[in-house]
Formats: C-alpha cells, sequence, structure tokens
C-alpha cells in the first residue's frame, strides 16, 4: 500500500482483542493482500465493492485485531545472495520453547519457526549465503545453545512459494 494509506503496524501479541468473525468481504481483502501487499485501499474498494472509507477500516481492523500481521514482500532467496537454504530440526530441554525462540529469532537469515509435535520440537527454516554460512550457524551458533541437545538438517535444494487461492 502506498506509504499514506498504511494501515498501523500490529499490536502486541497479548493486548490484542478477541478476533471478531470475517465476513465474506474481509476474505476477499485478505485474498487481495495476500497476492499483492501494495495493492492501494482504493483498488481494494473497488475489486470487492466497498467504499475507500470501508476497505480502510476493514484493513485497519483486520491489522487491529491481529489478522494481517504486516505487509511483506516475497524474497527469491538465491537472487538475493542467500544460495542456500535448510530446514532445522532441534530437539530441546523441556520447558525452553520461549529461550529458544528469543535467540533463534536473533540468529541470521532465520525465516521461519515453529514449536511443533513429533520426534523433534522445533522446526528451523533458514537462508545463508552458501554451506559454508550454514555449517558456522549450525555447529557455532545452533549447537552452542545449552537448551539445544540436537539438531538434524535438511537442505532444501528447490522450493516454490504457493500463492494464496484466488
Amino acid at each position: 500500500m502506498p506509504e499514506e494509506q498504511m494501515a498501523p503496524e500490529a499490536p502486541e501479541e497479548g493486548n490484542r482483542p478477541p478476533a471478531r468473525p470475517l465476513d465474506p468481504v474481509d476474505r476477499s481483502i485478505l485474498r487481495i493482500l495476500q497476492l499483492d501487499g501494495r495493492a492501494s485501499i482504493r483498488s481494494v474498494a473497488e475489486r470487492v465493492h466497498v467504499s475507500r472509507a470501508n476497505a480502510y477500516a476493514r484493513i485497519n481492523r483486520l491489522v487491529e485485531d491481529g489478522v494481517i500481521r504486516g505487509f511483506t514482500a516475497r524474497v527469491d532467496h538465491e537472487r538475493a545472495g542467500q544460495g542456500a537454504s535448510a530446514y532445522i530440526t532441534l530437539k530441546i530441554v523441556q520447558n525452553s520453547w520461549r529461550a529458544v525462540r528469543e535467540k533463534l529469532q536473533a540468529l541470521p537469515g532465520a525465516a521461519h519457526i515453529a514449536l511443533v509435535s513429533g520426534d523433534f520440537d522445533v522446526l528451523l527454516l533458514v537462508h545463508t549465503a552458501d554451506n559454508r554460512a550454514l555449517r558456522e550457524l549450525v555447529l557455532t551458533r545452533i549447537q552452542a545453545m545449552p537448551e539445544v541437545l540436537s539438531t538434524r538438517t535438511l537442505l532444501v535444494f528447490e522450493e516454490t512459494d504457493l500463492e494464496p487461492e484466488p
């Protein structure tokens, strides 16, 4: 969205009101913004057949409710100089999730962190310049965390971002 029309930042997780139900217009707005986060309020309003004021109010409500967490660019990591990507699984000390999450968020190239169930506790997606940088990240940064019991690195050979359904 153009700068003068940008919705405010989403509030902190603990300060959010409960999300209100989404109607078909809200869902259409979400699809449009997922496909083009730079869509203007005017174009969103025209495409969902509401006034600009209504579209603006709805987008602000979606941000305030935490439904929209932000507006970003989809990056081709290889073209951006991050030619190595990997999913790293971690087994961690019980009850250390919050501390581990904070440390993982600070890692260069960390793209996605999830607490999961199954054979491991955490799934981390990272993008690095090359395999040497990936090795350094895993061996000297992640495995050095006292809360991390073990890791397994799954090198990504190719990836495809899925577009939201129109």
